[in-house]
C-alpha cells in the first residue's frame, strides 16, 4: 500500500502527499544547489524527520513513565558534504520546557535519541550530534 505520493512539479520542485491524510508538502532545491529555496528542501525534510522521530519516541516514553514533555522544541542544523553531495552531519539542540525533571526522567529522555528508528536508519558516516538544553 502506498503511503506517500510524490509528483514532480517542475522548476526543481516536488509535491509530496501523504496518502492516508491527504496532507501535502512542497519541496524546492536549495539556493546553493540551483533552486529558489521557496520551500523546504528534501535534505531539510530528511533532517527534520530525525528530530520528529526522536520527539515521537520521547513522547511515548514520557507517557509510559507518567511525565510530560509538552512544549519541547528543537533546532536542527545540517552540514552538507561534496563529492558526493550528501548530508554529512545533523545537529539537533533540544530545548526542554521548564519542568523540574527528576534524574530518572532525564535519563529516560536522554536515552531516546539512541532508540529512534530514523536514527537507526541513517548511514553510519552521517555524524549525529544531539544536545539538550534544560
Amino acid at each position: 500500500m502506498t503511503t506517500i505520493k510524490t509528483t514532480y512539479a517542475g522548476r526543481l520542485r516536488t509535491e509530496i502527499q501523504h496518502a492516508a491524510s491527504g496532507q501535502t508538502i512542497m519541496t524546492d532545491a536549495p539556493v546553493d544547489n540551483h533552486g529558489e529555496g521557496a520551500f523546504i528542501s528534501p535534505t531539510d525534510i530528511f533532517t527534520a524527520s530525525y528530530a520528529s522521530c526522536i520527539f515521537t519516541i520521547m513522547g511515548m516514553a514520557a507517557e509510559a513513565h507518567g511525565f510530560s514533555i509538552d512544549g519541547m522544541s528543537a533546532e536542527t542544523t545540517k552540514v552538507m558534504a561534496d563529492h558526493p553531495r550528501r548530508v554529512a552531519k545533523i545537529s539537533i539542540v533540544i530545548s526542554m520546557p521548564p519542568h523540574n525533571y527528576s534524574d530518572r526522567e532525564r535519563r529516560i529522555i536522554e536515552a531516546v535519541p539512541n532508540n529512534c528508528p530514523v536514527g537507526h536508519s541513517l548511514h553510519p558516516d552521517i555524524e549525529k550530534e544531539i544536545r539538550f538544553e534544560w
